[in-house]
């Protein structure tokens, strides 16, 4: 349900999946380099120039700061029925 793109040592994508297990949220983390190219990272989410990269049910949100003003304006509670 929630996917989070990022990438190692940076410090939203941990702030990210923090907030995803503090909350008990279940996530998938996929890190550039392993899990998906650049290119990929392109054409998934056209025009980002950021990581992480993050889509709750398939809808892309953005970076961090875009997924808790989602979380903060829905109401979100991991479990896609805000």
């Amino acid at each position: 349900m929630i996917e989070i793109y990022g990438k190692p040592m940076c410090p939203f994508c941990d702030k990210a999946k923090h907030l995803c297990d503090s909350r008990g949220w279940n996530y998938t983390y996929k890190s550039l380099g392993t899990d998906y190219s650049r290119e990929e990272l392109m054409e998934w989410f056209p025009g980002a120039r950021t990581v992480p990269q993050i889509k709750i049910l398939g809808k892309t949100i953005g970076g961090y700061d875009a997924f808790t003003k989602y979380i903060e304006e829905t109401g979100f509670n991991g479990t896609g029925h805000e």
